[in-house]
Parts: C-alpha cells; sequence; structure tokens
C-alpha cells in the first residue's frame, strides 16, 4: 500500500469531516450497497459503479456543512449537531483532489453541500469548484456534481456542462410524505422541476453524458415498498434517469427521528433487485407481487416471487428460449442469459455445469429450467 498522503492540518479535518457527511449519499453510483466505512488512508473513498460499469475509488464530499434546512433525519440540518459548520473554499478542495488525483488514490469526484447561506450561494461554491477543476487544473474525468434543491435553472445549465452525472435527489416517493421530514423542501418547484430541465437537456442532447440519478431514503416515513417502486418506475419511464439509488434511513442522535428504527438492509437489498427488473429484465410494474400491504416479500427476491406465482411459464428449455424468457428465470441474469444464448449456438446445453460455466446461479435456475429436454435435479445431486 503506498504512504499516507497527508495535507495540511485544516484540509485533513475537513476531508475527514465532510467527507464523513457525504456518505449517506448514495446517488452519486456507489454501489447498492455500498461501505459506509472509510477507505483508504481515512479518507472517505469509495469503491464507486461508472455507468460503464467500470468499478474505481471515488472521493465523496461536501463543499460545506451546517445545513441551513431542517431534515429531520439528517445531522447537518440547522447548522449541525456540534454547531461547527465546516467549509472548503473551491480553491483548496480543487487543490486536494487533484493532488488526491495525481497520486491516483481517486478517479473521480462526487461533490454535494449542506444548504449555508442559500441554495443559491451553495450551489455557486459547487459550480466554483467544478470550474477549478475543468479550467484551471485540467481534470477531465469523472465529475459528479449535486444539483441543490433551490438551485436556479442557470446554474442547472452550468452544472450539466461540467459535470459528467448530476443528481437531484428526490429523498421521498410522495410531496406529503417529503413535507413531513424535510418541510423546507419543496417536491415540484425545487426537485422535480431540475429533474425535467436535466431530462429535456438529454432529450434535446446537451447532456448526454453520464445522465442523472438520484435517491430515495426508504423506511423514514410510512412510506410503502409499493410507493418507493412506482416513484423509481415513473422516473425511469418518464424523466430517463440512469439510475435509483436506496438508502436504508439510519437514525442520527440529535434529530427528531432519532428514537425511529432503522430500515432493515433486508428491504433495501429488496428494492434493489425490484430495480434490476424494471431497468434490465423487461419487468413492468403491475407484474411485481406485492403484499396488501405494498410490502416486498422479504424472504424471497422479487423475482423469484413473480415465478412461483406463473408456474405455467416454467419450465424453459435453455436450448431454445428468446433471450427475453431466460432473464426471467431466477437465477438467470441479461449477461448469463447472454452467454447461454452464445454456447448454445456452439453446441446443446445438456448439463448444470453449462449453466454454472455461463454464470448463472445454477442452483437456482435448475429449478426452473430444461436442459435438452430434461430436468436438471438430478444433475444436482452428481459431483460436478
Amino acid at each position: 500500500m503506498p504512504p499516507a498522503l497527508r495535507f495540511a492540518p485544516s484540509i485533513d479535518h475537513k476531508l475527514e469531516r465532510l467527507g464523513r457527511a457525504a456518505a449517506f449519499d448514495l446517488s452519486c453510483a456507489c454501489g447498492d450497497a455500498p461501505s459506509r466505512e472509510r477507505g483508504l488512508d481515512g479518507l472517505w473513498i469509495y469503491p464507486a459503479a461508472l455507468p460503464s460499469g467500470q468499478r474505481v475509488p471515488m472521493l465523496k464530499v461536501l463543499q460545506q456543512g451546517g445545513c441551513e434546512r431542517g431534515c429531520h433525519y439528517c445531522a447537518q440540518r440547522l447548522g449541525g449537531i456540534d454547531q461547527d459548520p465546516l467549509s472548503f473554499s473551491p480553491d483548496d478542495l480543487a487543490r486536494a483532489f487533484v493532488e488526491l488525483h495525481r497520486r491516483q488514490r481517486v478517479f473521480g469526484l462526487f461533490l454535494s453541500s449542506a444548504i449555508h447561506g442559500g441554495a443559491v450561494y451553495s450551489m455557486d461554491r459547487i459550480l466554483a469548484t467544478a470550474e477549478l477543476l475543468r479550467s484551471r487544473h485540467g481534470f477531465r474525468g469523472y465529475l459528479h456534481l449535486k444539483v441543490i434543491p433551490g438551485a436556479e435553472p442557470a446554474q442547472i445549465e452550468r452544472a450539466m456542462a461540467l459535470a459528467t452525472r448530476v443528481s437531484v435527489n428526490m429523498e421521498l416517493p410522495t410531496a406529503a410524505q417529503l413535507a413531513r421530514v424535510a418541510p423546507a423542501k419543496a417536491m415540484q418547484s425545487q426537485i422535480l422541476a431540475p429533474m425535467r430541465q436535466i431530462a429535456r437537456a438529454e432529450a434535446e442532447g446537451r447532456f448526454s453524458r453520464g445522465g442523472q440519478t438520484t435517491q430515495l431514503v426508504v423506511g423514514a416515513t410510512d412510506e410503502t415498498d409499493h410507493q418507493i417502486a412506482r416513484a423509481a418506475d415513473w422516473l425511469y419511464r418518464r424523466l430517463r434517469l440512469r439510475r435509483v439509488y436506496y438508502s436504508g434511513f439510519q437514525p442520527v442522535a440529535g434529530t427528531p427521528l432519532q428514537g425511529r428504527a432503522p430500515a432493515p438492509f433486508i428491504r433495501e437489498h429488496r428494492l434493489y433487485q425490484l430495480d434490476f427488473l424494471l431497468r434490465s429484465y423487461g419487468f413492468e410494474l403491475d407484474e411485481i407481487p406485492f403484499s396488501d400491504d405494498g410490502a416486498l416479500e422479504p424472504d424471497v427476491d422479487p423475482k423469484s416471487a413473480w415465478a412461483r406465482r406463473h408456474p405455467e411459464r416454467f419450465p424453459v428449455e435453455v436450448n431454445s428460449a428468446a433471450l427475453e424468457e431466460l432473464v426471467r428465470v431466477p437465477g438467470i441474469g441479461p449477461r448469463s442469459a447472454r452467454n447461454l444464448v452464445r454456447m448454445r449456438r456452439e453446441s446443446r446445453i445438456r448439463g448444470v455445469a453449462a449453466l454454472r460455466a455461463a454464470c448463472t446461479t445454477w442452483r437456482m435456475a435448475a429449478e426452473y429450467v430444461l436442459l435438452d429436454g430434461r430436468a436438471p435435479a438430478r444433475q444436482l445431486s452428481l459431483p460436478l
């Protein structure tokens, strides 16, 4: 491991504190369940998944802390719990990031901010850092900028000109739920309007790189899995978002929701599994089984739950099924389905070893497929 890279004590302190403050924002494509722990050298550096699928180290940090908004679940609310808000100057933050990038400690930057001094001022500081990175320092790599709720349309346009990807956090699926936990945020004017502006820019070819993402908090109010899924489905279909990220609620001491139970990780996990069905597997939302109270089944993944309700669709003959049929088999995803199609062009698939070679979750898939007309259940008991 390379030697620790240290900055001036004040910069190190800000990188640690403002990096920790950014840890729960998942809309920077840091994976479905990223480790919320410090990375190299004690910094908050994450193995982020880029739009291409490549995983790279990403620095996540706030431009400034101590938010003047009163979101009920946020440690930065109303100036921050410790009443000692920190702030990076655009020049200091740009220089620190460039040095980390030069030493190959980080590939890209996710930059957000608490709102301090108003939304327009806070967004200006983010943009000033991005301008320095692109113009003075010549950084051409991955840059994700958070659009502050309340930013002006011209600021959003400039963010798109500078960033690889932008995000506006929706937080809750309905305006009423958002108002209960983030009373200073307006769903239509501060969240959906910027999202629509970015979507129009993409449709017009003015912003076609990494697109936009968002985050939904899971378990902070009485929202159901179905409400969350319906919001995500709408965002994918109507605004063409690249990703929706789900952040399980974690109570923070000193906030109004400090006594609320944390969201079970399995709930966040099931929503991610459902999200993949909507984005990559060709499922419609009304095909997904929910309970009467709008919950996903905690003990089984959504695709398996769907398959169990549709026995008429199975078993599927691996050697002849269309790609669209294969991706609906539990244990077979888009990549493994493509592998199976490629393999069967060369020779017929007759054994479970081929399922394993295709990178399927083959023991799960075996229950739902035929291999050259034969059920593979008996082969599972044989040495492979």
